[in-house]
């Protein structure tokens, strides 16, 4: 089977796993490979998440790197399982681009959320409307199908609440959010008052960051904070105008776990946040 193009963030992440652990182990890549019956070029393919490896390989691959960590090892087998067409953001792939899938995956697969936002909301909380407008103005311009597509993938992200278990999800937004008629005054209410309605939820935890907040937060790009199913496993996404970033480097897990416990600090209580959402969507 030739290499992937394209690996998922997620085929990506458990071969970066496997090179985490064979560097940690003081391993070359030719000893890797020379223990599975493979070449040295094999190896890079594997770590670089553009071929995959059977379960097989990783446990022997974890007994040779001296890894007892047996939750991580079972949590990379998981990942290897998984196939194209397994999961409902597959239907997407070759209409949208890839960090749309990525993005449903990682939230898909998390154990809990934290996401910060400046000036929108998370999407898995946008309305349909919200949404519809906010990639109605991207330019250059879509074209209608390539809107419908993204407004359609965005709603079914919200599936993470609709599960037997749904995902806990923490949201700080800043009241630049709150305040931006995306779409006109009666879409940004429709928002607002959204927003009241899932705050109900006990999964849900919203705080809201006021302007006369007089702790300065670094709040310029979306972040979303992803927990693993074991901690070597979280990650954090930036969104940007170029494309997102996923980061899972000790030093920048460590950064973003800091800036949302700060964050959360200088923001409303949950009930202070409701009271003063309902009473900017009075105000539209």
């Amino acid at each position: 089977m030739p290499p992937r193009d394209n690996p998922t963030a997620r085929q990506a992440r458990l071969g970066g796993e496997l090179r985490k652990l064979r560097e940690r182990a003081g391993k070359t890549a030719r000893e890797a490979a020379g223990l599975i019956s493979t070449d040295q070029a094999k190896i890079s393919h594997i770590e670089a998440g553009r071929i995959g490896i059977s379960e097989d390989r990783i446990r022997r691959l974890a007994v040779f790197y001296a890894c007892d960590n047996a939750a991580l090892i079972e949590s990379l087998c998981a990942i290897a399982r998984e196939h194209r067409g397994q999961y409902w953001w597959d239907e997407y792939r070759g209409i949208l681009t890839p960090g749309f899938l990525d993005i449903a995956e990682l939230e898909h697969h998390a154990e809990y959320l934290r996401c910060l936002q400046p000036v929108t909301f998370p999407g898995v909380l946008q309305t349909e409307d919200y949404a519809r407008a906010l990639f109605a103005g991207v330019l250059p311009k879509l074209p209608d199908d390539e809107v419908q597509a993204r407004v359609e993938h965005r709603l079914r992200r919200r599936g993470i609440f609709d599960r037997e278990e749904p995902t806990q999800f923490q949201v700080i937004v800043h009241e630049a959010a709150l305040r931006m008629r995306v779409g006109g005054r009666k879409v940004a209410r429709a928002q607002l008052e959204h927003l009241l309605d899932v705050s109900e939820r006990p999964e849900l935890a919203l705080r809201v960051i006021p302007f006369t907040s007089e702790d300065f937060i670094e709040v310029t790009q979306t972040a979303l904070y992803a927990g693993g199913v074991v901690p070597q496993l979280d990650t954090v996404h930036i969104d940007a105008p170029f494309g997102g970033l996923f980061l899972d480097a000790a030093a920048d897990l460590r950064k973003y776990r800091t800036l949302f416990d700060f964050a959360e600090q200088a923001s409303l209580e949950p009930e202070e946040s409701r009271s003063f959402i309902h009473h900017i969507a009075r105000e539209l």
